[in-house]
C-alpha cells in the first residue's frame, strides 16, 4: 500500500518534469525571439525563468547568468526596461493579431469589442513600462 507521502513525493517529481519541459519549450520561444524580429523574446524568457525557478535550481541558475539569455531577464526583473525596439515589435504585433482576428474571424460583436479592450488594455500596459536606454 502507497503512503501519502509516497503519492506527494511522485506528484511533486512529476510537477517538476513538467516544468522543467515546458520552461525549456519557452526557452527555446525566447531563443528563437531574439533572431525572428515578430516574436519577442522577453516574455518567453521570463515565462521559463518562472518555470525553472520551481522546478530547477540548476536551470534557473544557467538561464539568469547565460551570456545572452540572461540580460533579458535581469533588465526586466531590475526594473530597468525593455529595449523600445522589443515594445514596437510586441505592440506591433499585438494590433496586427487582434486586428486580424476582429476583421477576419470573430462575427460576434461583443467579442470583437472584448478583444480591441484587451488590445488597448496590454498596449498601454506596455507602454508604461520603463524604456531601456
Amino acid at each position: 500500500m502507497m503512503k501519502i507521502n509516497d503519492k506527494r513525493q511522485m506528484t511533486s517529481n512529476l510537477l517538476r518534469r513538467v516544468l522543467i519541459i515546458i520552461g525549456s519549450f519557452f526557452t527555446g520561444l525566447g531563443i528563437f525571439g531574439i533572431f525572428l524580429p515578430l516574436l519577442p523574446a522577453t516574455p518567453f524568457l521570463l515565462l521559463a525563468a518562472a518555470c525553472y525557478i520551481r522546478s530547477s535550481e540548476r536551470f534557473y541558475k544557467w538561464l539568469i547568468n547565460n551570456k545572452w539569455l540572461g540580460s533579458y531577464i535581469k533588465n526586466c526583473l531590475e526594473g530597468k526596461g525593455v529595449l523600445l525596439k522589443a515594445k514596437i515589435l510586441s505592440i506591433s504585433l499585438l494590433w496586427i493579431t487582434i486586428g486580424y482576428s476582429v476583421i477576419f474571424v470573430v462575427n460576434i460583436f461583443q467579442i470583437r469589442v472584448i478583444l480591441i479592450l484587451i488590445a488597448i488594455g496590454v498596449t498601454m500596459h506596455l507602454f508604461f513600462i520603463r524604456t531601456l536606454k
